[in-house]
């Protein structure tokens, strides 16, 4: 029918899951003597030999979504057999199991997708911790920085984007299975021996809460758009690098477009990929929080909307982190212009404040007004900052506060120079080069430590999948 079409289909990205479940429930019934030692190895023999072609393919050709693995076990043991696998579940623990292996299958693809992410980044600010460039902000020179500077304040937030995860991690790697529908059932199944089997942390407490609660897949939609809007965000700064504009860096052809009618065109696809897939997120986060705004126990159905939300951010963050990992060592920047718009818009001028502070012993609101008559000066005449003069800086004193201030040229061109602006700033996390290799040895430390961490969790779930098919085997061979 059209219903049990649209079941299957809205369980496409979930069957693998149901099948692991209905294993882990038909392994636990077997030991539990709920069904019969004969039974429970011609259902689970079944489920293997579902394997041997395509579990996901055969389900969908049975139909009943997540309730194939029935069908499937009806038609071919009878439902003498196959019909008592549903014995003390429901559509409700079916689901709410299946939904947490996807997620946490995912999120640790995109944990691991993050730090491998993370350790290009890094390895490819190594490589430009001198490469000195204007920072922005309000979209006008700033200060000067320098591209490995920067890369790492993207590593930063990757840091964070995967502490965000882990805890998503956590709340979904708990078991529903034998909550049922919100009551359990009155069969005495052993809801700890089927967590343990599926690799889960632990057990969902309360059977109402782990069926009809949804803030893990509020939680887990929600770290995905603000890694997406992290990701948007470069994306966004890539795009105008690479416009004639600033010119930044070249990129080879394969991560690009051209135009149908103009063919002097080089389009850069990736970054606008990311862009609209992070509205799309955004978009599926408010379709996952708008879903549950009934009273508990009415929206139902309705989840299914957010289930595809979810699943379909999984699927863009999974082909964005790898195209970003695979693009940005390919990156070719132009290290003498980029070194040379960091001091032809004045990004220096906090530097040439701060030298009065030091030279004249003025307070930093005075020569912060001075340098602005001197910016100003510069733009009217027509002159660079480097070719500024310590006359002009005279000037703008006895503008601002009537009195004539003699600085040395040397002093004024140090201050003038966006290089050693860089240099000077030693601070911990700030850009200049000695710092910079300090907090890479910081980053790396971190990242080992969350590699660790995805590790861990992938020796618990294939460690109970292993239990699970070794529990098989034995039920099979006796």
């Amino acid at each position: 029918s059209r219903i049990n079409s649209h079941r299957t289909e809205m369980e496409l990205h979930r069957l693998y899951a149901i099948h692991l479940f209905d294993k882990a429930h038909a392994t636990m019934l077997t030991e539990e003597g709920l069904i019969s030692q004969s039974d429970g190895a011609a259902i689970l023999h079944a489920l293997r030999e579902m394997e041997q072609k395509s579990v996901v393919e055969t389900r969908i050709n049975v139909g009943g979504g997540m309730h194939s693995g029935e069908q499937y076990l009806i038609r071919k043991l009878g439902e003498e057999i196959g019909g008592r696998i549903h014995l003390g579940r429901s559509s409700g623990d079916l689901s709410r199991v299946s939904a947490r292996i996807y997620f946490r299958d995912n999120l640790l693809k995109v944990m691991g997708a993050i730090n491998h992410l993370r350790n290009v980044l890094t390895e490819f600010a190594k490589g430009h911790l001198e490469t000195v460039m204007p920072g922005y902000t309000h979209g006008q020179h700033a200060q000067p920085t320098t591209l490995g500077h920067q890369l790492l304040s993207w590593v930063s937030v990757l840091e964070r984007d995967f502490s965000r995860l882990n805890l998503a991690f956590t709340h979904s790697n708990r078991s529903p299975a034998g909550a049922a529908i919100l009551t359990g059932s009155d069969f005495p199944l052993n809801r700890h021996r089927v967590a343990e089997l599926l690799g889960f942390d632990e057990v969902d407490k309360n059977t109402f809460d782990a069926i009809l609660s949804f803030d893990e897949q509020f939680e887990v939609m929600s770290v995905l758009a603000i890694l997406y809007m992290n990701l948007a965000r470069w994306a966004e700064d890539l795009m105008l690098w690479s416009t004639s504009e600033f010119g930044y860096f070249e990129i080879p052809d394969r991560y690009c477009g051209t135009s149908s009618i103009m063919p002097q065109k080089k389009n850069l696809y990736v970054p606008q990929w990311i862009k609209g897939a992070a509205s799309d997120s955004v978009g599926g986060l408010m379709t996952t929080l708008m879903v549950d705004r009934a009273s508990t126990g009415l929206p139902i159905l309705e989840h299914q909307y957010a289930r595809s939300a979810i699943e379909r951010s999984f699927d863009n963050l999974h082909r964005d982190l790898e195209l970003l990992a695979e693009m940005i060592p390919e990156l070719k920047f132009d290290i003498e212009k980029m070194c040379k718009r960091a001091g032809a818009y004045w990004a220096q001028a906090t530097d040439v404040a701060g030298m009065l502070v030091r030279e004249k012993d003025l307070p930093w609101r005075t020569a912060h007004q001075i340098v602005g008559i001197l910016v100003r000066l510069s733009y009217e005449r027509n002159i660079e900052p480097e070719f500024v003069t310590s006359e002009m800086l005279k000037e703008a004193s006895i503008a601002y506060m009537g009195e004539s201030l003699d600085i040395e040229e040397a002093h004024l061109e140090s201050a003038l120079d966006p290089i050693a602006s860089i240099y000077r700033r030693v601070l911990y996390g700030g850009p200049a080069p000695v710092e910079v290799r300090k907090q890479v040895l910081e980053y790396e430390t971190i990242l080992d430590q969350d590699q660790g961490t995805i590790n861990k969790y992938k020796e618990l779930v294939n460690g109970g999948l292993k239990k699970l098919e070794q529990a098989i085997d034995l039920i099979i061979n006796q």
